[in-house]
């Protein structure tokens, strides 16, 4: 695959919320009170891409992605800026992808319009789910009656829209979470994310876990919640190019994603964003500081050169959560005996030079990666 095919891209990290959900795990703060360090940030974070750019060099760029956090917090003239900024810097693809994360509130939903004049064009909206009760237990500051009139509003603002949902909840049956698909992919999106809920380590529902006050379904359970999936959106014409990603078409999957995916390189801006530059055929993984304060002060970007055997690793973890794989070349420097591929042959196949996974291996996706890397006896 061409570095083209790859594709380039932009992650911008917003890291403020209007409420910490009891679920999240990534590098976010309460918004309130923080209207001078936001407007501090956003310079930084310009100072970051035309920082980025020296480093790159001449690319064309295909995604932006505004993630958080809640950059649907973000004033939209300010996004408008760092959109400007980065075509700018970068020349930008013909069909550029621009995505921006939003939560289904009065308050973000009165944004879509000045989003969408700004030069955002796909809005990923996290619904996570189209009922009371489970939303209330997520700690999610929408119901279900705003989550679906932010489907609407959002489709009347952007050309894409890809709604994000959670499954294998504590309580939630089959039955729920059919109705639940069932009602986004009859509102008409092309796109749906289910994620399965993981219980990470050092979150509020880590602590009620350790209590004893929280109960996470039996992993047979969280199973036969996938399978659902499968069926419920195969059904409704939905193709599952990755693992959580589900797209009518492949003219509306998340070309941003794609980029992770297919080993594209990436430059990360905001606390504590990572990103994947290759530089004189060096890959470099870089990492920005992860308070923002310490970010507005050095905007910098921070790298370290990857190992062949890293870059491999990395390839095959991310490669095989698409039904497109990754190609077998690029996982030579983990030396993975083929005899390991005739063990796992029911979950993994190689074929035309490229290495997926079945329909069976999906749900055991990270005991696969795991165990091939563990099979490999390369070292740089």
């Amino acid at each position: 695959m061409t570095d083209a095919a790859r594709g380039f891209g932009i992650y911008v990290h917003w890291p403020y919320c209007s409420r910490i959900c009891p679920y999240c795990d990534f590098n976010v703060v309460r918004e309130r009170g923080r209207e001078d360090e936001k407007a501090a940030l956003v310079e930084a974070i310009i100072l970051g891409l035309q920082a980025a750019a020296d480093e790159t060099g001449p690319r064309v760029l295909t995604s932006i992605f505004f993630g958080g956090g809640t950059p649907s917090l973000m004033d939209p003239a300010s996004a408008g800026r760092v959109i400007d900024t980065a075509r700018g810097l970068w020349a930008p693809a013909q069909g550029l992808e621009i995505s921006l994360e939003a939560n289904p509130t009065d308050a973000e939903r009165g944004r879509f319009a000045d989003f969408a004049r700004a030069g955002v064009n796909r809005l990923s909206l996290g619904v996570q789910s189209l009922r009371d009760e489970a939303l209330v237990r997520l700690g999610r500051n929408h119901d279900a009656r705003a989550a679906r009139s932010a489907i609407e509003s959002a489709q009347a603002a952007f050309p894409r829209v890809s709604v994000d949902l959670i499954y294998a909840l504590p309580g939630q049956t089959l039955d729920a979470w059919t109705r639940d698909l069932e009602a986004v992919a009859a509102a008409g999106v092309e796109h749906i994310s289910p994620y399965q809920l993981t219980i990470e380590r050092g979150t509020a529902f880590d602590r009620a876990v350790r209590r004893g006050s929280l109960v996470p379904p039996a992993e047979d359970a969280a199973a036969d919640a996938y399978e659902t999936t499968q069926a419920v959106l195969g059904a409704a014409g939905f193709e599952a190019y990755e693992v959580s990603n589900h797209a009518r078409g492949p003219d509306v999957r998340s070309r941003h994603n794609l980029t992770y995916w297919r080993g594209g390189d990436y430059v990360g801006v905001g606390p504590g964003a990572h990103g994947r530059v290759t530089r004189g055929g060096v890959r470099f993984a870089t990492l920005t500081a992860r308070a923002i304060g310490d970010y507005i002060r050095d905007n910098g970007a921070h790298g370290e050169a990857m190992s062949a055997h890293e870059v491999a690793t990395e390839r095959l973890l991310m490669g095989l959560r698409t039904n497109e794989g990754v190609a077998w070349d690029e996982l030579g420097a983990l030396r993975i005996p083929l005899a390991a591929l005739s063990e796992l042959e029911d979950f993994v196949m190689l074929a035309n030079g490229r290495l997926t996974v079945t329909r069976r291996g999906r749900p055991v996706l990270d005991y696969l990666v795991g165990k091939l890397a563990a099979r490999g006896g390369g070292r740089d």
